[in-house]
């Protein structure tokens, strides 16, 4: 079923780019476009955002750290200059 009939974006690829990574409706919209032109469809992203398509959610609702991989990698307290320093 299309969730963005302006971009003809399906549920099934809304669900593919959450396991991806995307958890929100910003970034499904950087991911494909979906609710970028008339917005009707942000609603109905969220609400399946909502329903645990997003693995880092349920990471997240389980007391998990989510960005484990920054702390591992010694930037957990870093600034934006020490960020922008490492890149």
């Amino acid at each position: 079923m299309y969730v963005c009939n302006c971009f003809g974006v399906t549920e099934a690829q809304v669900a593919k780019h959450a396991e991806g990574g995307a958890c929100t409706p910003r970034q499904i919209a950087s991911a494909c476009k979906a609710g970028t032109d008339c917005g009707s469809c942000v609603r109905r992203i969220q609400a399946l955002l909502g329903r645990g398509a997003c693995p880092r959610r349920e990471a997240a609702d389980q007391g998990e750290p989510i960005l484990a991989e920054l702390a591992g990698a010694g930037m957990a307290g870093a600034g934006m200059a020490e960020l922008e320093d490492a890149a």
